[in-house]
């Protein structure tokens, strides 16, 4: 025989236990208000035949009669009495207890079956007893002449069955009314079993904490960053990597996204107010890529992948791309370099083949000893090698300013290489493309000028740089001065293998959390003209303002990386 088994699914044990519980506490109700009705019945009975009781003692005739011993006009006075008031029986009894009246004719004459002392003895006593006429609510009194002497008693008996009947004509009620709230209590268990079935898929109750303890696992194991939102914008989950890339403060569970991040594209995004598949955004120095996706309840689930390092490793590739292609052009141009030089020895012309390579030898070195006398962190001068490579191959001429000087103690080089990078490229491109940010290519002439100077007396933690790039393309008109340090903002056309719109939005984050400031405005060259002064970029003691000598060796290992960039 096959035993029964709890049920295993969610809503099958909702829907048992709480249906048990209702028929219980509708049973233990009805229990409860039956168990005080039958005793509240039995009290009324005895009552009811105590007020009969009372009302016989009064009639002067039968109290004669018992006096009298009278049977015949007591027993005729008794039912009169007992049919007007559908008693069970009213007896009345002589001072010995001997019945002068009865229902049953035959037990007139014979002594009650009860004892009548308490009511012989003046007192009213009721009492639920056993009798000739079976159980019984009785209720008796002594019985009194005028003079108020006792000739006898009075007992009246309610029958039981009488009382049985009232109880369950009220019991009906009762178990109607309770069964009305088993019936109520049924559907909504039913109702909320369907609901609760829908909400939880109909998984088992073991099932649960198996998917709670994989969902934990899960969130906190993933390399990506997770946020779930309510449909009231409140953070209702958000995992360790989530809670590292948005630099969320610990308790962020519960608060709005306007409270737990600052204003910008980055909460637009994660609100909803701006839609769209892998969204650039920029949180401090990272550069995120963002998806966001509506739930059923109206929440969202939103995802976010750290891009900064692959943005960087982007950025090397374009740069190597570009000097891919510079060398490609200087490889051209020297091929017919050689051919010039290979067609002077063959006509004998040895004096100009050697004026020829001298030339050719020295605009290289000119260049090197150029950008390596003005900067000489080594950082910075390779990307102004692999800068000015490219716009070369543009046609650009990218020139630093003759004041400019820049010592090789930067403080935080990386972040310096960020922002200047990011500001030619948008020169080199402004030019290209005939409007900020176009694309890239071809060979369009312009002008980029640099100007990296240090400013003011010496910090407690070391010197200001101020930096300049200007550049000969159209401009920015003032209404978009603003704009375009948006995150996402951009005039170009994006390529496929990266997003645009970040650059400028990158440095200006990169300036701000250095303390710095980033201005846009007209050049004079006729375009664009950043400035972006940094407090404290480079180390106290660095050599002073600008025009200062710096020191020997980093030049020479500075001249050493311009001629193997160029």
């Amino acid at each position: 025989m096959r035993r029964p088994h709890w049920p295993r699914r969610v809503f099958a044990q909702l829907l048992l236990s709480q249906t048990l519980v209702t028929v219980g506490v509708s049973a233990v109700t009805a229990g409860l208000f039956l168990a005080p009705v039958s005793h509240e019945l039995d009290r009324d009975a005895m009552q009811r035949a105590l007020s009969i009781a009372q009302a016989t003692a009064t009639d002067e005739v039968i109290a004669r009669a018992a006096a009298a011993r009278d049977s015949a006009a007591a027993q005729r006075n008794a039912e009169q009495i007992r049919l007007a008031t559908g008693a069970s029986f009213v007896v009345v009894t002589d001072l010995d207890g001997i019945r002068l009246s009865h229902t049953d004719p035959a037990r007139i004459g014979l002594r009650v079956s009860t004892d009548p002392g308490p009511a012989l003895a003046g007192h009213s006593v009721t009492a639920i007893e056993q009798g000739t006429l079976g159980r019984t609510a009785r209720g008796k009194v002594p019985l009194r002449l005028a003079d108020g002497r006792i000739v006898g008693e009075v007992s009246v008996g309610i029958s039981d069955d009488s009382i049985r009947h009232r109880l369950l004509g009220m019991a009906t009620g009762i178990l109607l009314c309770a069964g009305a709230g088993l019936a109520a209590g049924t559907v909504a268990t039913l109702v909320l079993a369907r609901r609760l079935k829908r909400r939880t898929h109909n998984i088992e109750v073991a099932d649960i904490s198996a998917l709670l303890v994989e969902r934990e696992a899960m969130l906190h194991g993933i390399r990506e960053g997770m946020v779930a939102l309510d449909r009231d914008g409140r953070i209702r989950l958000a995992n360790d990597e989530a809670v590292r890339l948005l630099a969320l403060p610990e308790d962020c569970t519960g608060r709005p996204i306007r409270q737990a991040l600052p204003e910008g594209r980055l909460a637009e995004i994660l609100a909803g107010r701006i839609a769209g598949t892998d969204l650039p955004a920029v949180r401090d120095d990272r550069v995120l890529v963002v998806n966001r996706t509506a739930t059923p309840d109206g929440g969202a689930v939103v995802t976010l992948r750290d891009r900064t390092e692959l943005e960087s490793l982007v950025r090397e590739l374009d740069t190597t791309r570009s000097l891919t292609e510079a060398l490609r052009a200087q490889d051209h141009e020297h091929a017919n370099r050689m051919h010039t030089l290979l067609g002077l020895l063959e006509l004998g012309r040895h004096e100009q083949a050697a004026e020829f390579i001298s030339e050719q030898s020295g605009s290289h070195a000119a260049v090197a000893a150029a950008i390596a006398g003005q900067v000489q962190d080594p950082h910075v001068a390779a990307l102004l090698a692999g800068k000015a490579a490219v716009a070369a191959e543009r046609g650009i001429r990218l020139v630093i300013d003759p004041g400019s000087h820049l010592p090789d103690a930067a403080v935080d080089p990386r972040a310096l290489v960020t922002v200047l990078g990011n500001l030619v490229d948008n020169a080199l491109d402004a030019l290209a493309g005939g409007v900020v940010g176009g694309a890239a290519g071809g060979v369009v002439g312009g002008v980029v000028e640099l100007a990296l100077r240090a400013e003011g007396a010496e910090g407690a933690e070391g010197v200001a740089l101020l930096i300049e790039v200007a550049d000969s393309g159209p401009g920015i008109p003032a209404e978009l001065r603003e704009r375009v340090f948006e995150e996402g903002w951009t005039s170009k056309d994006a390529p496929a293998h990266r997003p645009r719109g970040l650059g400028l939005a990158l440095v200006r984050r990169v300036v701000e959390r250095a303390g710095g400031r980033i201005t846009v405005g007209d050049g004079p060259l006729g375009g664009a003209r950043f400035t972006v002064r940094l407090p404290e970029a480079l180390h106290p003691g660095c050599g002073g303002p600008a025009g200062s000598a710096g020191p020997a060796e980093p030049v020479r290992r500075v001249d050493t990386v311009l001629l193997e960039a160029l």
